[in-house]
């Protein structure tokens, strides 16, 4: 079997590697292209191109690199003709994914597609699960509550949980461990700060949550802060930090093993009281991990006002959406500023109750104890091509 698949930003990048493990195990005749980065890597893709070149987001940060996008968009077009695969797998990025199965079925009508992670249309723009359907006929949703919104256009749409539920956490011991290495007091409070895998969210966002911080020591002198990054955006995160306070602990991934920087990771989250974060699949690691969180998210101005426009919800975080419950603070556009997050952050590191109930419930909803999202989503491409073992 034959698979063309394409992520283009870290949490697809899982995704994809460990979907490509599921078709392995159900389908070891099974054969890869694509594009992805270092986990669908190490899980045996050479990636066509580097999956960076994919991993932006809002409209004016997109504009500049609109040449090379498109530029980019028909070499993949063409590597898929080359290849003939018998399933086109596009995962999350819907702009250049959903752009690029469109493009491949005016090429070849018959071409099997999937999408993993049904657009948010539940949040935004609806119109999207339409403008999908004719090209896609099968996606792979990550929350419960996904499949009748696409459905509804004659897609076909299994939920196979999301990959969270399934990965390792820390031990206590490991946590530990953790504050100890870095010379961590076991009774000082450990702030997680999460700006963001993008270099524009961490443009936008380093300033914003570094002032967040400040006014944090300033009530908790004695509070240290870690922040996690990936490799890609080091150097840009550790520019950033210049200007933060409390001598902040930079975890930098640059020529370490992939397996040592996902430990530390995981060790991080559990070691950490509290976390300040951007919008996006971070807040459900947090929530595996248990870590309380304050979100805070911003863009581009013209982005801002297009997506306060547009929005259906009243929350984009994904433990208050799952649980159905309000549990995080979330702080979105022009209320991510210091003086909201700060008072949210103290709260959440005083009064973590309400929050670990509604992860543990957001937990189980995604499927916690079932097969893992890999394998499920493995099986679901499999019978939808009438191939499943």
């Amino acid at each position: 079997m034959r698979v063309f698949i394409v992520a283009g930003e870290p949490s697809g990048d899982r995704l994809g590697a460990a979907l490509m493990a599921g078709l392995r195990e159900l389908a070891p005749d099974v054969t890869f292209r694509g594009i992805g980065g270092t986990e669908m890597e190490a899980a045996g893709l050479e990636s066509l191109f580097p999956m960076s070149e994919l991993s932006l987001m809002g409209i004016v940060e997109i504009l500049p690199k609109y040449l090379s996008l498109r530029r980019r968009l028909f070499e993949t077009v063409e590597a898929v003709e080359r290849f003939a695969p018998d399933v086109l797998i596009t995962i999350d990025l819907p702009a250049f994914c959903l752009r690029l199965v469109r493009e491949v079925r005016e090429r070849q009508p018959g071409q099997r597609t999937v999408h993993y992670v049904a657009p948010t249309v539940w949040a935004w723009r609806p119109e999207r699960a339409a403008k999908m359907a004719p090209s896609v006929d099968q996606v792979l949703a990550l929350l419960p509550f996904e499949p009748p919104y696409m459905e509804a256009h004659g897609m076909r749409c299994d939920f196979v949980g999301h990959p969270i539920v399934a990965e390792p956490q820390a031990t206590a011991e490991e946590a530990v461990a953790f504050r100890s290495d870095r010379g961590i007091p076991a009774d000082a409070p450990l702030i997680l700060a999460l700006p963001g895998s993008r270099g524009s969210e961490i443009k936008r966002l380093a300033p914003v949550f570094g002032e967040t911080l400040a006014q944090v020591l300033a009530r908790r002198p004695e509070a240290r802060i870690v922040v996690p990054t990936v490799a890609a955006k080091a150097e840009a995160m550790a520019a950033a930090l210049a200007d933060w306070p409390g001598a902040p602990i930079l975890l930098d991934p640059r020529g370490r093993a992939n397996s040592d920087v996902t430990a530390e990771k995981r060790a991080a989250f559990a070691a950490a009281d509290v976390a300040l974060a951007a919008s996006g699949t971070v807040s459900l690691e947090l929530a595996a991990a248990e870590t309380p969180m304050v979100i805070g998210y911003d863009a581009n101005w013209l982005t801002r006002m297009m997506v306060e426009r547009m929005l259906l919800v009243d929350t984009v975080t994904l433990v208050n959406l799952v649980s159905e419950t309000r549990a995080v603070p979330e702080f979105t556009g022009r209320m991510c500023r210091a003086g909201n997050l700060a008072p949210a952050l103290l709260d959440a590191l005083e009064r973590p109750q309400a929050q670990r109930a509604a992860m543990r419930l957001t937990m189980d909803r995604l499927g916690a104890g079932e097969e893992a999202p890999g394998l499920r989503a493995a099986r679901a491409v499999l019978e939808g091509l009438g191939a499943a073992p």
